[in-house]
């Protein structure tokens, strides 16, 4: 069992010898615990399900499955950070497109890299990713989140208002990324990720343990409360009910939604109705237009609402069309956002 300062790391790679030097090598280091290996993306699956896996290392090309398809079909699910390792420079890009948070080249006869300088360099990205999220747009903070604060107010105002944030594919990372940044006194937040049942339960606990906030899967019945954060469990929709001062969680079972079940516009139009001004609605990275309608509601009801823009997103389509049809106060670069919704929450 790796200890808790501990980083516990997967390594997938088709060679065997490789493998086995990697995990040697690697483990070395204090901060760094090989828990398993794998040699395809198959074998990748099975291991992070029966591991406590924190980081992935890849190989980008790999017998039966390539390894950027297979990061490219599991970041939407597992939200775990990746480091992609290749002889061939030019997967670098190509790791980042799909959503890895790292890249580091293998050496290789017309490289100049030992083996040697390639582990040290592997282990110190490893450390980096496991703490940071993936590499992104580095737009100016946009003028309207300037004067933003740290400090929430204290004058009691927060009590009542909260936070909904909904997103897809590349969104665990971009979630991870905001809550890390906001304090354990902030108002509650509610948050639809896309993702298969089971792995939301897994999404919340690891956020739980990483950031300063209290996280859980939602269940029916659950009130909002300062500095907790809800996650819709991956196969129902939630939604909310104002009773008196405080919101009320419901869970429950339905018809897909814009394709979607747990979908962002349940979610949202619920925070519009029963929360209006006192909502800040915040739609992130992901395919489809799933959460656009809603957070136009939230909007026309008086609510704050945020979009991650287009340089920062893994894929710019639910926020692309909240954006186009006017949905989004203001269009914010990933690493902005908890800034803008802190300048939100002084007003």
């Amino acid at each position: 069992m790796p200890k808790k300062n501990q980083i516990s790391v997967l390594i997938v790679d088709g060679n065997a010898s490789f493998r086995e030097m990697s995990a040697r090598r690697l483990s070395a280091d204090p901060q760094i615990d090989v828990v398993a290996t794998a040699s395809d993306a198959f074998e990748a699956r099975d291991k992070i399900l029966r591991h406590d896996v924190d980081l992935i290392v890849c190989e980008a090309e790999m017998p039966k499955m390539n390894g950027l398809e297979f990061i490219k079909r599991l970041l939407p699910q597992y939200p775990l950070p990746v480091v992609i390792i290749s002889t061939n420079p030019q997967n670098g890009v190509e790791a980042r497109k799909v959503g890895a948070q790292d890249f580091v080249e293998k050496p290789n006869p017309r490289s100049s890299k030992t083996s040697a300088d390639f582990f040290l360099e592997l282990a110190m990205k490893i450390r980096l990713a496991a703490k940071t999220r993936r590499p992104g747009g580095n737009l100016a903070e946009p003028e309207a989140c300037n004067n933003h604060s740290r400090q929430l107010s204290g004058n009691g105002r927060s009590s009542d208002r909260l936070i909904a944030i909904g997103a897809s594919t590349g969104g665990t990372e971009a979630i991870y990324h905001i809550l890390k940044n906001l304090r354990s006194d902030c108002p509650g937040i509610l948050i639809v990720q896309h993702i298969p049942p089971v792995f939301s339960k897994m999404f919340a606990e690891r956020l739980d343990t990483q950031t300063s906030l209290r996280c859980k899967e939602a269940q029916s019945g659950d009130y909002l409360e300062s500095g907790r954060v809800y996650i819709a469990p991956g196969d129902q929709h939630m939604r909310i009910k104002r009773i008196g001062q405080k919101y009320r969680i419901e869970v429950f079972a339905g018809e897909k939604v814009n394709g979607h079940c747990p979908s962002v516009d349940t979610l949202f139009d619920s925070v519009a109705r029963e929360a209006s001004h006192r909502a800040i609605g915040v739609l992130l990275t992901g395919m489809g237009n799933d959460g656009a309608r809603g957070l136009l509601n939230i909007r026309r009801n008086g609510g704050y609402t945020i979009g991650q823009d287009e340089a920062s997103s893994v894929v710019y389509g639910m926020n692309k069309v909240a954006f186009n049809i006017g949905a989004v106060s203001i269009q914010s670069a990933l690493e902005n956002i908890h800034h803008c919704i802190l300048s939100a929450l002084k007003e």
